[in-house]
């Protein structure tokens, strides 16, 4: 099979391959009518939501009218734990929920409540950026523990930190003690 050839005037009116990647981009990242997939849409009020987490906007489509709404959230970037053997591993929120749970059972301590110290132990291990250490986050869980009950925090700490008789909790409970006289 042999090309023909093509003069120079049918490139001038046509787009480049560049310019035709920019404009598949920009379609497929545009936001479409959920009603007819127009993507030529009106943003008609902005707030922000979720405590300032993300921005909700409504938007009116231009093309049938149909109008919905929308949400902005920071991306985040994955956050990763190198364990002490030195492997990586995705920062697990199930994970560090679970041993909170385990230290507060049977306490005054509410799911709630649970779920908010490790949303700022992970809001707290974020701003760490890059990697953080296991060390890091048992260390960020005491610190909340701590502040939450002291029963729930040496139940943590003596798994944690591998208590092997009762001299190492008597020299937790004088160090509690004394960080809470300080507080």
């Amino acid at each position: 099979m042999r090309l023909q050839p093509v003069s120079k005037c049918a490139f001038r009116n046509s787009r480049t391959i560049a310019q035709l990647i920019y404009l598949a981009e920009l379609l497929l990242s545009a936001v479409h009518c959920p009603s007819c997939s127009c993507v030529d849409t009106k943003v008609i009020d902005s707030r922000e939501s979720e405590e300032g987490a993300a921005i909700r906007r409504r938007r009116s489509c231009t093309d049938c009218g149909f109008r919905f709404t929308t949400y902005e959230r920071l991306e985040n970037q994955p956050l990763f734990v190198i364990k002490r053997d030195g492997s990586r591993q995705p920062f697990d929120r199930a994970k560090v929920a679970s041993g909170i749970q385990a230290a507060v059972k049977g306490r005054p301590v509410e799911d709630i409540g649970i779920m908010a110290m490790v949303e700022r132990i992970e809001d707290k291990l974020r701003l760490v950026g890059g990697d953080v250490t296991t060390s890091d986050v048992g260390h960020s869980v005491l610190d909340e523990l701590r502040a939450a009950d002291e029963v729930a925090y040496m139940r943590f700490a003596s798994v944690y930190k591998n208590f092997d008789d009762a001299a190492d909790f008597r020299r937790e409970l004088a160090l509690l003690q004394k960080r809470s006289t300080r507080a």
